[in-house]
């Protein structure tokens, strides 16, 4: 029997490979994970066991008994641990626990005042994470956070977001040290969207760029059902690329003639000349009601969007276009304007089975996405392998 050629040689598949394959949905059955590793049935009955043994994984009689599911299924174990998901944004922070499945148990969302730095911020959201883990019985195994812009995955501080300003540098991890010794993992939005993603299409989307279109614009790629992230993490930065459209105009930034100064959602709220417009959330609520200008402002940035992106599908031939966000509440306004670009300008092979899709989990994306950067950090196949290693 051939093993699969993406995951390499049987000696390779690992019980974290094999808890990878459950995870993903690739595998439910023991003889799913032959075919898939090439791994003899005694190899397969070991590593099952290791991970069985460990609690992280349900087989068999466990699972028949409670969910009718067949004998032979296998399945993560969701209450094995939780992760605690922390999505921030310019005006608003999600909070919430999720199991190991990616199952949500509680979670809240806060608007706060654009411009709440991270010494009056954080120890609020720790406060709400504190009250939601006091109704849980599971172990906390990682805390994963999402903000805007770059960040130092290693220091877990952001170092470039003109969204949020006073956040540059601040290292956020001292802020739960009282909650939680879990380690904090640290994305940007775009990276944690494109992680919703692959939560919950993660077997069938293997390659796509998912679109973050908010207050700003950003970009996660999806290359082979991975994140690509980019040699400093800046893979994505979109909004700040340079649009003929925008030539001249100032962006947040700093410099002129950036996508966001005519595409982002600040830009459009500015545009739009109307009080009752604060937040680009506003702009779509009229849209949606039917406002024509509303509705033109939303259009226009899908086409600017559109333009870049065109090259991006020329360069990587995703499966689709994923818009998530603030905007893709409007997405049959956003993806028109975004659909019409890419097909004008992009080539007929990259867009001949090209998709446009709204982001599976809404405006719950960006949480969601949370917990599966914390998900991806404790049961990656290397992180399985090194608990094991250690019990």
């Amino acid at each position: 029997m051939q093993p699969d050629t993406e995951l390499g040689s049987p000696a390779r598949s690992t019980a974290g490979v094999v808890l990878d394959l459950v995870r993903s949905g690739r595998a439910s059955t023991r003889a799913d994970l032959r075919r898939l590793t090439g791994l003899s049935r005694t190899a397969v009955t070991a590593r099952v066991s290791t991970l069985v043994t460990s609690g992280l994984l349900l087989a068999g009689e466990e699972l028949a008994s409670t969910g009718g599911r067949p004998p032979a299924s296998l399945s993560v174990n969701a209450g094995a641990g939780v992760v605690l998901a922390v999505a921030v944004g310019r005006s608003r922070s999600q909070v919430g626990v999720f199991d190991l499945r990616g199952d949500e148990l509680v979670t809240d969302s806060v608007d706060h005042a654009s411009g709440t730095g991270p010494a009056e911020l954080m120890p609020q959201i720790v406060r709400r994470a504190a009250e939601q883990l006091a109704s849980q019985h599971a172990p906390l195994l990682t805390v994963g956070l999402g903000l805007p812009g770059t960040v130092d995955e290693v220091r877990g501080a952001c170092v470039d977001s003109p969204v949020i300003p006073g956040w540059d540098g601040v290292e956020l991890g001292p802020y739960f040290a009282d909650l939680t010794d879990a380690p904090l993992v640290l994305a940007n939005d775009a990276d944690v969207l494109a992680q919703s993603e692959l939560l919950a299409r993660g077997a069938v989307l293997r390659d796509a760029l998912v679109v973050k279109a908010s207050t700003g614009l950003g970009l996660g790629i999806i290359s082979d059902g991975r994140l690509v992230k980019g040699h400093v993490g800046a893979a994505g930065e979109i909004g700040h690329s340079r649009s003929t459209a925008a030539e001249g105009l100032a962006c947040r930034c700093g410099k002129t003639g950036c996508l966001e100064a005519v595409a982002g959602g600040w830009a459009l709220v500015g545009q739009a000349g109307n009080d009752e417009i604060q937040h680009v959330r506003d702009l779509v609520a009229a849209a949606l009601a039917g406002d024509p200008t509303a509705r033109g402002l939303l259009r226009e940035s899908g086409r600017r969007l559109g333009e870049l992106l065109a090259v991006v599908v020329n360069v990587l031939n995703p499966q689709a276009v994923v818009v998530g966000g603030d905007m893709a509440a409007a997405f049959d306004i956003v993806a028109g304007g975004i659909r019409e670009s890419v097909y004008t300008h992009g080539t007929a092979l990259a867009t001949r089975d090209l998709q446009f899709l709204p982001a599976a989990h809404g405006d719950r994306a960006g949480l969601v996405g949370c917990a599966a950067l914390a998900l991806d950090a404790v049961l990656s196949p290397w992180a399985v392998d090194q608990r094991l290693a250690l019990a």
